[in-house]
């Protein structure tokens, strides 16, 4: 099957056999993709590998045969998103989340939009640390985990703004005590339901919440990319 002008961003890639690449893939219409850019290593492709960077709005051209994608052309599509310093390091994240998180030959075109705009904010380099909140909200509910952010799991009452949850990947938002691992404030739940950035305090109370989540539907896997962001986004 032939795929032809599909916009793309390249998520990641390795070297491939002598002179190729293995790269991962996020496509509008056909999700995640396994592909092949041959020869592209060689000196006389150094200038189709230069456009395959990450961040970097494509339209590609494929040939689909199986799991892997081969190459037929790459071509930029509009201009990169320039991200410097912290905001590198969170495109990168959002791109170990996409790759670990998603299934290949899985379309989900309104993540490739929530990813495009998630770029376009990042890149702003302001408020970082609620950005990725945001996307991490929007692809666990692409992929079917969405999050019940404004009703206590056990009555369906709505949530209080003053009172304590700790949110249960299987269950929702439950009360919990002072002292409860990853506590959040109702009023920090309710304002990533309404996708209003809370205050300092909420936005650190939802970064360990969110990523309890993520470590839940993997397994119980750490990402790479954790051990990074650990102290440069904290207070973002």
């Amino acid at each position: 099957m032939l795929i032809e002008q599909q916009p793309a961003y390249v998520l990641h890639s390795r070297p491939y056999r002598e002179t190729s690449l293995l790269i991962e893939c996020l496509t509008r219409d056909q999700g995640r993709l396994g592909v092949v850019a041959r020869g592209v290593r060689s000196q006389r492709g150094r200038l189709q590998r230069s456009q395959l960077e990450p961040f970097q709005p494509l339209l590609i051209n494929l040939h689909m045969r199986g799991e892997l994608a081969s190459l037929r052309g790459a071509e930029v599509s509009a201009a990169p998103f320039r991200l410097i310093g912290d905001a590198s390091l969170a495109g990168l994240y959002l791109n170990e989340l996409v790759v670990r998180l998603t299934e290949r030959q899985d379309p989900h075109p309104q993540l490739f939009d929530a990813y495009t705009q998630t770029l376009a904010r990042i890149a702003e380099g302001a408020s970082l640390t609620w950005h990725l909140r945001r996307f991490e909200r929007d692809l666990l509910g692409t992929l079917g985990y969405g999050m019940q952010l404004d009703v206590e799991a056990n009555t369906g009452e709505p949530l209080q703004p003053d009172a304590l949850y700790v949110y249960r990947a299987e269950q929702g938002a439950v009360h919990c005590r002072p002292n409860e691992p990853y506590a959040v404030r109702g009023s920090d739940l309710l304002a990533l339901h309404d996708d209003r950035m809370p205050d300092a305090q909420g936005l650190h109370a939802l970064r360990g919440m969110m990523r309890e989540l993520i470590r839940f539907h993997l397994g119980g896997v750490e990402l790479r990319a954790w051990r990074v962001l650990r102290g440069p986004l904290v207070r973002r």
